[in-house]
Order: C-alpha cells, then structure tokens, then sequence
C-alpha cells in the first residue's frame, strides 16, 4: 500500500460539511451552496418500489434495495447545489460502483437507467448504455425490459409509460424518451446529449477513447447529467487500463475523504461518487497486504461483498473457496471474481509440478528398472487398452507433440497417460541455451525426438501414430483443426490393410478446452489419472499458464507461458476427444457443434 502522508506534511484534509446524519461532504472550495434533500432520495427509492427484478431466480419478485444500493441512492441523489438559476440540482456527476460479480450491480443499474429515463426530470430524456460488448450491456437492457413489461410502466397496455423495441434494443417513453444499447464504438458517439450514461464492466474497455468521449463535453446541454459506472475489478497487470485509472482515482478519493491521503498530490473531485467494495479498497491495493489476507475468513467475504448471503448463495460461496485452496488458477479467480481483487488473472498458472510428480505412474515390480524399461513396462501394461489420443503439431521451432489418455476399463483401475514429442534438430544448441533445458539428453532418454533439418518431419509423427494404433486400441484422435489437415486426411484414410482413424477436430478456445483442463486437473489432484515418466513432459507442464475468463472458464496460453507446453496441450486435447466420445461429465459434441459451451 502506498505510504500515507503524515499529516504534518502540509497537506490539506478535507473539511468536511454535515448536510444530514451519516451525509458528510468535502467543503466544495467554491462557494457553492449544498443542501441534502431526503426528497429526492425518497424519489427514487419510490419509484424502485414500482419495480420487480428482472432476471435470474428473483425475476417478477418486488424490486427490495440492499444497503449499498440505499447508500448509493443518499448519497448520489441527496446532495445537491444551487444552480445559477437559483435551481437545485444533483451535486455529483459520476457514481461509481465497484463490486465483486454476483451483488446485483446489473439489476441496479437497469432501475437507475428506468428512473433517469421516466422520472428524473429531464425533457426527452436519452439513457445510453454502454459495456465493452453488446452482450454485456444486452444484460442491462434486459433487465429493464422485463421490469418495464411487468410492472405498472407497461401498463395499461392501451397506453403504456414505456415500452421496449427488442430489434433496436431500445426502451421509448410516452414522452419522446429513449433509453438504448450502444456498442463502444467511440467515433460513432460525438455530438449525443445523454441525460445519463450507464457504464457496466469498464475493466473490460479495451482503451479509453469510448471514455473520453462519453464524460467530455455531453453534459453541454444537459441540467444533472449522471454518469453511472457499474463494474467488477479487472485484469490489467501493466495498469494502463482506464478502468484501472478510474478505479485507482475513486479508491485514492475515498482515502482523500477519510482523511489517509497517499500522496501530496492527493485532492478531491466534487464530482465524484465512489461505493467500493473488495481487496483492493481493503488493502490499498498493496499486493504484499492482499497475498496476507485470510481468504477463507467469511467476515472477509462479506466485507468484500454486500450481497453475501442475498443474491449470493452462501453454500456457494464456501464451495468456491474450498476450490481456491486446491488450485493457483482458482485462487486467482476467486480473488478476482469473489473478492474483487484486480489481479492478472488472463496469465495463471495451472497444476503444480508437486501435484505431477504424485502422479507418476509406478509399480512395486517395477522398482529397479531404469527409465526406458519402466516407460516399456508402463506401455506393454496398457498394451491393447482402449484410449483416446491428442495431437499438437507445431509450424517450426514449437514442438510437436502426441498424448494417448487410458480411461479405467477391465484391467485398468485408473486413468492413464502416454507422451511422445518431437522437434526439429536444426538449432537444438540455440534452443537449449534459449529455454534453458537439454533437449538432446531427452533424445537420448527418449523423452523426445530430433527431426533431421528445420522442420518436424510429418511423415515420422504419422508412422509413431499408426504405431500407437497398432499397440494400443486407439478409438479417436483429437487435432488442432488450425495445423492438421493434410497429416490427419492421411489417418483418416483406410489401406494397407487398417481402418482409417476416427479424427475429431478440437477447436482451440475456450468453451472445448476448457471441461477438459478441468477434468483433467481434478484428475490429477484426485490421483485418478497417472502417467508415465517423461522429463521433457513434466517441464512443459510446469510452463503453462492460462487464460481466464469471466465465467471462470480456463485454457492453455502459448503467447504467455514460459516454455514450450505443446504436450501439455496435446494432453489437454486427448482428454476433450475422451469426454466427447465416451460422454465422460458434460457432453462436449454439442459445445464442438455449436459453440455454446460454458461453464
């Protein structure tokens, strides 16, 4: 966490205005006259009294605000300033909400969008809904669709409050108001005059040109614009992001307001709301102090989320947390997801080695045995069994490599594994300096092989498959659709007197890769699935780091590993075509013909 200033330093605390019982606010500095207004606080929790949720298990219940949106709703609507007019206007601009995911931030932010659209006071009002995709912001529009169509606002049906028009994903008024999806495309949105603005997930903004334009200048002709911000801490290990910014501006406000500055520099924005909650407000975002934290402490996960125990399930909430002490890669992602934590969650790591090593398939009878005659006595013990294979071939200096998967059958109590991989000979000295490992002593061990030139030679990873085919019951192989069309119409052809294989193709995404790392690794960790003994296996398995999305599905990053994880990968696919052909947990034919699939 970053130091706090002394106070003796010569920064100025803020002075703070009583306006109400628990409504404290900077003195503004400018002369300004404020007044709280529990009126128009009032306003606003009536007209979410008029509302229902609009999704999930709560859909059609009567719309009841948590605290933290009580908090936000006095906060941002009950301080107020004179206008010039003499008039009396709302004081802040920009709320801004950051919670964890699960605290009802989409239904909120759906009333809030209704209320500025039909009752704010402003003359055709226009609400602009923003996310870094459509399909995000979509969840929004949705939920104010189903509070309009049930509620009183679409009602009578003859002449109606509001009513939505799904093929614009718009929500008109009686009054000529407009409350729309917009995609982030920045360029199209110069020259609007929004009334409010609804911002959700701007950790996931990909730069901040959409930003800019949004908060520079649309105010012009608007009396009380409101900028609502609704988002989940991020991933930006680089903290360049302008949710970061943003992020870092209202937990530096919040430590401004209670008297903790963190630098000389530190002052207030009047028009600023911020409502945090998680580590990160927690700990200062020191990454020292948030690694301490006690993440199976519940008085820390309901610090870090309002809605524990509401709109998330407490059974839930410790099931997740008991996943998180099993894994890095699930660690991260509750701390992330859970305790809103900004973290690199898009680069993790995945299994631990001591986990692989535990896993190492061994025998008493095969005590003694040097490492070729126990990976020989590991194959001849799988000898005919039935598998599944996965192949991951590479364009050049990548290795390329073929993983068979045994599932427990007569003879077989437990999942098995079987590796081989090959790469170019050309530049092997350079390779091993470069990735620090000795790639022609794992030749020589038969770890790998070293192809003559500067290419894998197909033809030879070809012959070892049909080797495979010959030794082992191999009832489908899996391919990265990307790399292997020519080598894999090959094994799909019949003669010289075998059956063509079945050749299944493994797209390389998320939604096909994902139930299998997750398989597998339960697997691993369960010792339900050995494998034989491969040096060159085990560090490519220790290079892989993972990508990580926000419904916690998982795949294999090349680009961000540390090494080569190519028999990892090959691994990883052996395993998909083994869930899609034997139908082992959730049924991955539809995820490959659909494209669907999600955790």
């Amino acid at each position: 966490m970053p130091e706090q200033v002394e106070l003796g330093s010569g920064v100025r605390l803020p002075e703070q205005v009583e306006l109400a019982p628990g409504v404290a606010v900077p003195e503004p500095g400018d002369g300004s006259v404020l007044r709280f207004d529990e009126q128009a606080v009032q306003d606003v929790r009536d007209f979410f009294g008029l509302l229902c949720f609009g999704q999930n298990q709560w859909a059609g219940r009567p719309f009841q605000l948590l605290p933290w949106e009580e908090e936000a709703i006095r906060l941002f609507y009950g301080v107020q300033v004179q206008d010039a007019d003499g008039r009396w206007v709302r004081y802040r601009r920009f709320l801004y909400d950051e919670l964890p995911k699960k605290n009802g931030k989409s239904e909120f932010a759906a009333g809030l969008g209704l209320y500025h659209l039909l009752y704010d006071g402003e003359n055709r009002a226009q609400v602009g809904v923003f996310a870094a995709d459509k399909n995000n912001a979509d969840i929004i529009y949705q939920a104010a669709k189903y509070m309009v169509e049930h509620t009183c606002l679409g009602r009578p049906e003859g002449a109606p409050l509001a009513w939505a028009v799904d093929s614009r994903r718009e929500i008109h008024t009686r009054l000529g108001g407009v409350l729309k999806v917009y995609s982030s495309d920045a360029e199209t949105k110069h020259g609007y005059s929004f009334s409010a603005i609804l911002i959700d997930e701007l950790h996931a903004q990909k730069n901040r040109r959409l930003w800019d334009v949004l908060t520079a200048g649309t105010d012009a002709a608007r009396r009380q614009q409101a900028v609502i911000v609704l988002t989940t801490a991020g991933d930006d290990p680089d903290r360049k992001s302008i949710g970061w910014e943003i992020h870092e501006k209202c937990r530096r406000l919040l430590a401004w307001r209670a008297g903790r500055p963190e630098r000389e520099t530190d002052t207030d924005d009047s028009q600023w709301l911020p409502i945090m909650y998680g580590i990160g407000v927690l700990t200062g975002d020191d990454p020292d102090r948030a690694a301490e934290l006690d993440i199976e402490d519940e008085d820390l996960w309901r610090r870090c989320n309002p809605g524990y125990g509401v709109t998330i399930g407490i059974r839930q909430f410790r099931a997740e947390a008991r996943a998180a002490r099993q894994s890095e890669a699930a660690e991260r992602t509750f701390r992330w997801l859970r305790l809103n934590q900004w973290i690199a969650v898009k680069s993790v790591g995945w299994v631990p080695l001591t986990v692989y090593d535990k896993t190492q398939w061994n025998r008493p009878e095969w005590k003694g045995l040097n490492v070729l005659e126990r990976r020989q006595a590991v194959r001849e013990a799988l000898g005919g069994k039935r598998c599944f294979g996965g192949l991951d071939l590479s364009k050049s200096t990548d290795l390329t490599a073929l993983a068979l998967v045994f599932p427990p059958q007569e003879g077989l109590e437990h999942w098995a594994a079987l590796f081989w991989a090959w790469r170019p000979e050309d530049g092997v000295l350079e390779a091993e300096r470069r990735d620090g490992v000795p790639y022609r002593d794992w030749a020589r061990a038969g770890f790998l092989e070293l192809c003559a030139g500067d290419i894998v030679d197909y033809s030879r990873v070809e012959a070892v498959v049909w080797e495979a085919a010959k030794r082992f019951d191999i009832r489908a192989l899996g391919v990265d659709p990307a790399m292997a069309w020519t080598l894999t119409s090959r094994l799909m052809e019949p003669g010289g007197g075998r059956k063509g294989l079945d050749v299944l193709t493994i797209p390389q995404n998320m939604l096909t890769l994902s139930p299998a790392m997750k398989k597998l690794e339960r697997l691993l960790r369960a010792r339900e699935m050995l494998h034989e003994h491969n040096t060159c296996a085990r560090w490519s398995f220790g290079n892989v780091r993972c990508s990580v999305d926000g419904n916690e599905n998982i795949k294999p990053m090349k680009n961000r590993s540390v090494g080569r994880i190519d028999i990892p990968v090959a691994w990883i696919i052996a395993m998909a075509t083994a869930m899609n052909r034997e139908g082992a947990g959730r049924d991955l034919r539809e995820a490959l013909e659909s494209g669907r699939f999600s955790l």
